[in-house]
């Protein structure tokens, strides 16, 4: 498939995970791409959990994290089709996107932007005071990550942080104080960058050579699919050891061994499955980039978050 860019894609290159019908819902939820919800939605239950070692903890509170989180991304996503939609009409991997193809209309992603970008700062205000003065900060850098494949070839990294502020927003929504040790929620955040980024590394693959041609900043489109696959190696390497520094900072207080182990097993895990996702991905045939971006990821986030979730349960402690 080509047309006025001159692209043709890599093998294996599309534009997945979207939801079947034409109904308003549906085309707002493939605007936003929501399954890929699955990747950092967990992770602000991570922190969510770390916290309610301090704190105590409400189904209306959690109610409004996650609102909080899915309203944030909304916007984000939103905004990043909003000021892409120039750049997708021209990528034949992306011109069937709604802003491109007509069926959303520039006017409805506006609307959409605003609404949430206001429900975000509602829900981060009936939090508590800090998340609300912090609400401004995360959205402007969220929304800020659409323009960074304009000038930075390091775009990956901004959308890692952008998706690290789910755990440390997820354990500030219950705290409503830093954590303690002061550097546990840096470490967690920073295991999140070198995953996400690593990851959205490889989802790049597909646009390198588009990228390169229409002079948009990326790793893959710097330095070569080669090399852009050993850096998002190093990233996930990274990745696991701050996962184990987490672990072993004991977020969930003194436990059991079997309560450790746990843990311990989640940090394994998320090892197991990024070896995995990298022998998905080969330069030469991205045929298994859902397997290895999409799959693999949210098994990674799910997987991570159940295991806290039983390690807290098995815990008893706790405010």
């Amino acid at each position: 498939m080509t047309n006025a860019s001159g692209i043709v894609p890599p093998k294996g290159a599309r534009d997945g995970q979207l939801l079947r019908g034409q109904s308003l819902p549906v085309r707002l939820a493939n605007f936003v791409k929501l399954p890929h919800t699955v990747f950092a939605m967990p992770f602000s239950l991570v922190g969510v959990l770390f916290a309610s070692t301090v704190a105590p903890v409400t189904p209306t509170m959690i109610g409004w994290v996650l609102l909080a989180f899915t309203s944030a991304r909304f916007a984000a996503m939103a905004f990043n089709r909003l000021v892409d939609r120039d750049v997708d009409a021209i990528n034949p991997r992306t011109a069937m996107r709604e802003l491109p193809a007509g069926t959303l209309t520039v006017g409805q992603a506006k609307v959409s932007i605003v609404l949430t970008s206001v429900l975000f700062v509602i829900a981060s205000g009936m939090l508590n005071p800090l998340c609300l003065a912090l609400s401004p900060v995360a959205l402007l850098w969220v929304l800020g990550y659409s323009y960074t494949k304009r000038f930075t070839r390091w775009s990956h990294l901004w959308l890692g942080v952008g998706l690290s502020i789910a755990p440390v927003g997820g354990y500030l929504a219950i705290a409503g104080v830093w954590s303690n040790p002061w550097w546990l929620l840096i470490v967690l955040a920073l295991a999140v960058v070198c995953w996400s980024g690593g990851f959205d590394m490889i989802y790049a693959l597909q646009d390198a050579e588009f990228d390169a041609k229409h002079g948009l900043h990326s790793v893959p489109s710097k330095f070569g699919v080669h090399t852009a696959i050993g850096i998002a190696r190093t990233l996930h390497v990274l990745a696991v050891v701050c996962f184990g520094v987490v672990m072993a900072a004991q977020p969930l207080g003194a436990v059991s061994p079997l309560v450790n182990g746990i843990l311990w097993a989640a940090v394994a895990g998320v090892a197991i499955m990024l070896l995995w996702e990298h022998r998905l991905v080969k330069a030469d045939d991205l045929t298994r980039i859902d397997a290895a971006f999409f799959t693999m990821n949210g098994l990674i986030s799910m997987g991570f978050f159940g295991a806290v979730l039983t390690a807290r349960l098995l815990s008893g402690s706790g405010a």
